[in-house]
């Protein structure tokens, strides 16, 4: 087998298509298809169902998918070990992220960390903490920033950090009147903007909640939107009010497009957390990055 027919193989997999490989890889389609007959070829079995409509894996697909994920996953890292082997951290980081630590910590920190180690080259994906986490697992990412703790076999996944979540509303002058409180009533009768089921901010906002006697099945759920970004928007033009990240809403703030309304409860504190393959060697770059993230989050969220 050669790593060019792992690669594509991988690729087809994935996006469950011959033409949307083929545009990743910048190849043309009959490439990539010569590239996966001759891998079923020289191991003598089907590896993709190619009738249905949409392209699905065979058993011995699913078998050969898993060990060419690692595969390639330590080729990339053998590259960056060779790349990283002299005094210049250089080479590829990958990073896994659920929403809010890849749309407001890591802009920060990475561009921290690039002046330091400019040859570095950052790839970051961004899905909820659950698929954060199976990209590491799956050896598709290196570390994964999450905000909500997950298990998965051989993996670490520790605290590197904390921050408030508060309570967001319209910049109106209802809500400003309420002078920096922000009664639990209202928080049962206002209309609601929740994140998706497996939002790490929507489960610390569920315990917040039930910590203070307000059932969240209870909220008046204006709607429910992918993002915090999306979340924000809809608070500053009136759809609703929210629970959201500090980090996030303080810019939104800072500008009056919402008000932020603390509350006591050390419910809504949450952590992020750093989580990475317990088995598997950390590139150089990577590893420093584990050492270095307590302490640069420390500094960005006190």
């Amino acid at each position: 087998m050669q790593l060019k027919q792992l690669e594509v193989f991988v690729q087809v997999a994935r996006l469950r298509s011959f033409s949307r490989a083929a545009d990743a890889l910048y190849l043309t389609q009959p490439t990539v298809s010569a590239h996966i007959s001759a891998l079923e070829t020289e191991l003598g079995a089907q590896l993709m169902l190619r009738s249905t409509r949409e392209l699905q894996l065979t058993a011995a697909g699913q078998a050969l998918l898993h060990y060419a994920v690692q595969i390639m996953g330590l080729t990339r890292k053998a590259e960056e070990a060779v790349r990283a082997a002299g005094d210049t951290l250089q080479g590829a980081l990958t990073i896994a992220a659920s929403t809010v630590p890849s749309q407001y910590l890591l802009p920060r920190v990475l561009a921290k960390l690039h002046q330091r180690w400019p040859e570095i080259r950052f790839q970051i994906s961004q899905g909820d903490s659950g698929e954060a986490a199976r990209r590491v697992a799956e050896h598709e990412a290196e570390l994964g920033i999450i905000g909500t703790p997950v298990r998965r076999a051989g993996c670490e996944c520790i605290s590197c950090g904390s921050e408030r979540l508060v309570i967001v509303t319209p910049n109106t002058e209802a809500y400003a009147n309420l002078s920096g409180f922000f009664p639990a009533e209202k928080l049962r009768t206002a209309p609601f903007l929740v994140r998706e089921p497996g939002s790490g901010t929507r489960r610390q906002s569920e315990t917040f909640l039930k910590g203070i006697g307000v059932e969240p099945r209870s909220l008046r759920v204006a709607a429910q939107l992918q993002s915090t970004e999306a979340i924000l928007q809809g608070v500053r033009y009136g759809l609703g009010i929210a629970i959201v990240s500090g980090l996030a809403a303080a810019e939104y703030a800072s500008t009056g497009h919402i008000l932020i309304f603390d509350h006591e409860s050390p419910l809504l504190t949450r952590q992020f957390y750093l989580f990475y393959h317990r088995g598997r060697p950390l590139s150089p770059a990577a590893e420093q990055f584990r050492r270095e993230l307590p302490r640069m989050l420390k500094e960005l969220l006190c």
